[in-house]
């Protein structure tokens, strides 16, 4: 598996649009740009691609949601770029989309305070989530499905029975709004960061804190875990991207390039990239064993506020202030999802 995603990682970095940091490049690692650089630029949504979280690939990698300031949400066919449906209900900005570990439902928080469960099949409303006292920035589901954990403006995260849309459980902590919460693999741990700088980890079953990560000289936009869910990392207000880890609550390395805010990271599925989307309108991606700046992406007309890489990591999806979606690939068209 190793010797796959080095190779998968050199075919990223040969396509491309590189500016790569540093003096030379490493060896065996070429410079080139391809005019096919971005696979696919998804327009649609009539306002911009408003936060962290706002973009999702589905199980499959067959499907792209999206959501937007125009408080609507967008599901994607990622073979042809074409807009399949619109989730439409939301009364105000929809600044984030999961999808189900099945596949079968997307959740889409909003700053009208509710979180909205909907078929992708049918694109039906199932049901309704409320009782946060402001905006729902980030809502994702648990590993096995059963659970969804919603951060908020309101200071607090909500656990919720996913099957009846009670709410288990709520943890309070953060001295200020949240921006980004995630589970680790196994569902155990919640991570939760926002205004208040700092990021804070969170035992699930208990709703006991575990442990408050500081370093972040302002607001934490973004958190993600590594797909072993040794590391966190966090994106920030303050132009960084820091590597965490999560036993210790020890700081591994900052990485510093961009020239503005983080709004998003991500990791990729083997654990080896990272890619952030910034205010300064590109996309980066660093190597996560020695934080190596490997590659600018350049492409938004406008601050980039959501990444997301495919299952398979052959695609990073960024969304923009812009209105667009790109969608990055790597390789052979051919070898990508019908």
């Amino acid at each position: 598996m190793k010797h796959i995603s080095w190779l998968l990682l050199f075919l990223f970095i040969s396509t491309c649009p590189l500016k790569v940091a540093g003096s030379e490049p490493e060896p065996g690692i070429k410079q080139a740009a391809f005019p096919d650089k971005v696979w696919h630029t998804l327009r649609g949504h009539k306002k911009g691609i408003c936060a962290d979280g706002t973009l999702a690939f589905s199980p499959d990698g067959r499907i792209l949601a999206s959501g937007s300031a125009d408080h609507m949400a967008g599901l994607w066919e990622l073979s042809t770029g074409s807009l399949i449906r619109t989730l439409a209900g939301h009364e105000k900005w929809v600044d984030s989309v999961c999808f189900s570990p099945d596949g079968r439902t997307l959740v889409t928080g909003s700053g009208d305070r509710t979180f909205k469960l909907w078929s992708v099949n049918s694109g039906e409303e199932l049901r309704i989530f409320q009782g946060h006292r402001s905006y729902v920035s980030s809502v994702v589901f648990s590993p096995d499905g059963y659970v969804l954990a919603s951060g908020s403006g309101d200071k607090t995260l909500g656990l919720w029975d996913v099957s009846t849309g009670r709410k288990l459980r709520t943890l309070e902590g953060h001295s200020d709004g949240i921006y980004s919460v995630a589970f680790n693999p196994d569902g155990r741990i919640l991570a939760s960061g926002g205004r208040d700088k700092t990021i804070r980890l969170w035992e699930t079953d208990t709703g006991m804190p575990l442990r408050t990560l500081r370093g972040h000289r302002n607001w934490v936009e973004s958190v993600s875990f590594s797909p072993d869910g040794n590391i966190l990392v966090s994106g920030s207000y303050d132009r960084t991207v820091r590597l965490w880890e999560i036993h210790t609550g020890k700081l591994i390395r900052t990485l510093q390039d961009h020239t503005d805010a983080v709004y998003s990271v991500a990791f990729s599925p083997d654990g080896y990239i990272i890619a952030s989307g910034s205010k300064d309108s590109t996309v980066r991606l660093w190597r996560v064993t020695d934080g190596r700046l490997l590659c600018t992406l350049e492409g938004h007309r406008g601050e980039v506020s959501s990444v997301a890489f495919s299952p398979d990591g052959r695609f990073i999806a960024s969304g923009g202030k812009d209105r667009t979606i790109k969608v990055w690939r790597q390789g052979n068209k051919s070898q990508y999802p019908n």
